[in-house]
Formats: C-alpha cells, sequence, structure tokens
C-alpha cells in the first residue's frame, strides 16, 4: 500500500540554478522526482549533489533532450515502465538564444528592459539565427512535446499537474504596440496553439531576413521572449 501512495514529478532541464532547487523541494515532500538533462554527465553530477542529503531515495536521473521527439519518447517509455504514471511536469527546460560577451553590460540590458544603446547592446551579446531558432525548439516547441507525450501518463494521476516555467520577459510590454505578435496576445480570449505556432514562426522568419525593428519585435533576446510569451499564450489555452 505504501508503494501505491508515492507520488511521481519530473522536472526537465534540472542540472542547475531553478531546476535544482525545484527538484529538492519536491522530494523534501517526499515526491518521487526524476531529474533530466541534455548534458548527461552534468545531470549525474547534480544527481550526486542531491544525493549528499537525505533525499537520495527519491532522486532517479534520465537523460532527456526536449528538442528531440526521439528522446521524449525513449524518456517517456522509461517513466511508464519505472512508475506506470506521472503526478507532476514541470517544464523547466530552457536557454536563452544568445551568447553573453559582457556580463555587466548584459545586466544593463535587462535592468533596462532591453533599452540600450546599438553599440552597448553588440557588445553585450551575440545573436544568431541558429541560437534563436535552437532557443524556440527548446523553450517552446520541446515543453509542447514533453506535455504530448507524457499527457497518457498524467491522465493516470489522480491529482495532475503541469507547470510551464517562463518569465517576466514573456510579458505584452516586451512587444511594440504597433507588433502584430502584441495583437494576438491581446485578444486573450480567442488565443489557439495554431497561432502560438505562427507567432514563433513570423519571428524565425523576420529574424533571418533581418527585420526584427521594423516589424516590432524585441531587439535584443527576442528568442527568448518570444519562447515565454508563446508558452504563456500556450499554458492558458
Amino acid at each position: 500500500m505504501g508503494e501505491a501512495t508515492h507520488r511521481y514529478a519530473v522536472v526537465t532541464g534540472e542540472n542547475k540554478g531553478i531546476g535544482l532547487e525545484i527538484v529538492r523541494q519536491l522530494a523534501s515532500e517526499g515526491i518521487k522526482v526524476v531529474l533530466t538533462a541534455r548534458n548527461e554527465e552534468r545531470g549525474l553530477q547534480a544527481l550526486e549533489t542531491l544525493k549528499a542529503s537525505a533525499l537520495s531515495h527519491l532522486l532517479f536521473f534520465h537523460q532527456l533532450d526536449v528538442a528531440h521527439p526521439a528522446s521524449v519518447a525513449a524518456f517517456t517509455h522509461f517513466i511508464k515502465s519505472k512508475f506506470g504514471k506521472l503526478d507532476i511536469l514541470v517544464n523547466n527546460a530552457g536557454i536563452s538564444g544568445i551568447v553573453i560577451e559582457d556580463r555587466d553590460l548584459f545586466t544593463t540590458l535587462i535592468v533596462n528592459n532591453g533599452v540600450i544603446s546599438d553599440e552597448e547592446g553588440t557588445r553585450a551579446v551575440t545573436q544568431t539565427y541558429e541560437l534563436a531558432e535552437e532557443c524556440l525548439k527548446i523553450n517552446y516547441y520541446g515543453a509542447k512535446i514533453t506535455i504530448e507525450f507524457l499527457m497518457p501518463l498524467l491522465q493516470l494521476s489522480d491529482s495532475p499537474r503541469i507547470v510551464n516555467v517562463s518569465s517576466t520577459k514573456g510579458q505584452l510590454k516586451s512587444f511594440s504596440k504597433e507588433s502584430w505578435a502584441r495583437g494576438v496576445f491581446s485578444d486573450v480570449d480567442n488565443l489557439t496553439e495554431e497561432k502560438m505556432d505562427e507567432i514563433v514562426k513570423k519571428f524565425l522568419i523576420d529574424f533571418k531576413e533581418g527585420r526584427l525593428e521594423s516589424k516590432g519585435w524585441p531587439k535584443y533576446l527576442g528568442a527568448y521572449i518570444v519562447s515565454k510569451a508563446a508558452m504563456n499564450g500556450y499554458t492558458r489555452i
């Protein structure tokens, strides 16, 4: 009977920061938690760090790359075989979509909500289409794929929960008033998954063709902001 009372959780992208703390707090509540990470070595190091506490019997690790459906499918099979169900899914995996070149200037960029001179912005971060594409593939599409694969196991729980970790950067004020995307997000009663996907696709097209500013997209951290805004919309839907 004791085994039947166990609750099971999955936390994606947990090898540091927020994810690691979420894992620790869930385990401290007696929940069995599966830690995941793209990099197996880093994930196992995180597991060892947590196992130094009295929570080791509640912690497990499995490699997971949310950007690749085959990896998510293999992970889902592991959860099904190991536990038979899932009670909590925390979609925490995410990347910034940039390379930070000057941390002080980057901090200024964040504090000023993206308002910074062109010269300082160029020195603060490096942004490329490839980085932006990867950011959206992990932060937005990766979370969606993970939910879709794990949903059947969540539906076997008496009290299933999905938590999508977002950011204040995904707010409407991140987009200019003239932005097409802001108009879509403003109509919160008519949001659809198709509209969220369209926003992401339009952003990538405009990024590739150098039209971010002219189309009202955020000049810096654009991929991250769009990924979190789209996730907020998807969560509401």
